[in-house]
């Protein structure tokens, strides 16, 4: 009976760091990632958006994939979902 209360006292400060990284890194991370899938998926025509390379465009349509969006007044493009950084209110 000892050996298992040693096993269990020597595991019990991997699974208290591992909570705490759980909580700390992991899931908000997760939660980050559901929140910006979900604005992904409500963009609609007129929204303002800003891709990881920092261009600002007004999306014309969005697509399944992709979102037509207008960077000037004679300039449209196609920009891939998976590079919109966020959306301007």
């Amino acid at each position: 009976m000892q050996g298992g209360g040693n096993i269990l006292a020597s595991l019990f400060p991997l699974i208290i760091l591992f909570a705490i990284f759980y909580f700390l890194i992991i899931r908000p991370q997760q939660k980050q990632a559901k929140a910006h899938k979900e604005m992904i998926e409500s963009l609609k025509k007129g929204d303002k958006i800003i891709t990881n390379g920092g261009l600002i465009a007004e999306v014309i349509k969005p697509e399944e994939d992709y979102v037509k969006a207008k960077i000037s007044d004679n300039t449209i493009v196609k920009i891939s979902k998976d590079y919109i950084a966020k959306k301007i209110d």
